[in-house]
C-alpha cells in the first residue's frame, strides 16, 4: 500500500549500506509511538530504544561503531510490550516501533538485505491499522477500505515521506557524514511519527 511495484523495485536496487539507512530512518520516524506509549504507561528503560537508534545512526557513518546484536536484541526483547497487558491501542503502534528496530539488527546480523525492505511495509501497515481504527470506516468491501486507507491524508504523508527519503537515499553514500546526521537530525527535531504521534507539547 506503500507505492506501485516500482517504488520496492527501487528500494531492492539499493546496496546494502543504502537499505540500512532507508530503513533506520523509517525506524526513527516509528519511534516516537514507542516513547509515548512508554511514557503513558511509565515503563523502564525506553532511553535504551533510543541509544539504540543512536548506535545505529553513528554505524552508518563510523566504521568504528560495532554493534552488539544479541545484546541489543535482548533488550528491545525485554522492552518489548504485552497487550494482554495494556489494553488500549497504543501498545500495537509501540510494537511495531520497536519490531522495526529489531528487524534491522537480526538483518544486518544474519546478512538478509530483503528484511530491511521490510521496514517500508511496516511503516505503512501500522499507519493502515491506525487509520482504521481511529476511522473505523462502516465498509465492507476490502477493495473499498483499501481505497479508503490509501486516499487517507496519513497515508498519503507516510507515502510522500517514504517517496522523499528513497530519493535522498538512492543519492547519499557512507561518505555523506554531515547529510546522514543531517537527516537524523531533522527526523528526530520533528518529533512527529508515522501516525502523527508527536512528543513535544503544543
Amino acid at each position: 500500500m506503500t507505492a506501485k511495484q516500482g517504488f520496492f523495485s527501487r528500494i531492492k536496487a539499493l546496496d546494502l549500506w543504502q537499505k540500512t539507512l532507508f530503513a533506520t530512518a523509517l525506524a526513527e520516524r516509528m519511534l516516537p509511538n514507542y516513547l509515548l506509549f512508554a511514557e503513558i504507561t511509565e515503563a523502564e528503560g525506553a532511553d535504551k530504544a533510543v541509544t539504540q537508534m543512536d548506535m545505529l545512526w553513528q554505524s552508518l557513518y563510523s566504521k568504528d561503531i560495532r554493534l552488539n546484536y544479541d545484546r541489543m536484541l535482548d533488550q528491545l526483547e525485554e522492552l518489548m510490550p504485552d497487550p494482554k497487558v495494556h489494553e488500549f491501542y497504543g501498545v500495537y503502534p509501540a510494537s511495531d516501533a520497536l519490531m522495526a528496530i529489531s528487524t534491522i539488527l537480526t538483518a544486518l546480523q544474519q546478512k538478509v538485505e530483503a528484511d530491511l525492505v521490510n521496514i517500508s511495509k511496516l511503516s505503512s501497515s501500522t499507519v493502515a491499522a491506525f487509520i482504521e481504527a481511529s476511522e473505523q470506516p462502516d465498509i465492507e468491501d476490502e477493495d473499498a477500505l483499501e481505497d479508503f486507507v490509501f486516499a487517507h491524508p496519513l497515508m498519503q504523508d507516510e507515502r510522500g515521506l517514504q517517496a522523499e527519503l528513497l530519493t535522498l537515499v538512492e543519492e547519499l553514500s557512507r561518505a555523506d557524514v554531515e547529510a546522514i546526521k543531517g537527516l537524523r537530525k531533522d527526523l528526530r527535531d520533528a518529533g512527529v511519527s508515522n501516525i502523527g504521534v508527536s512528543l513535544t507539547e503544543e
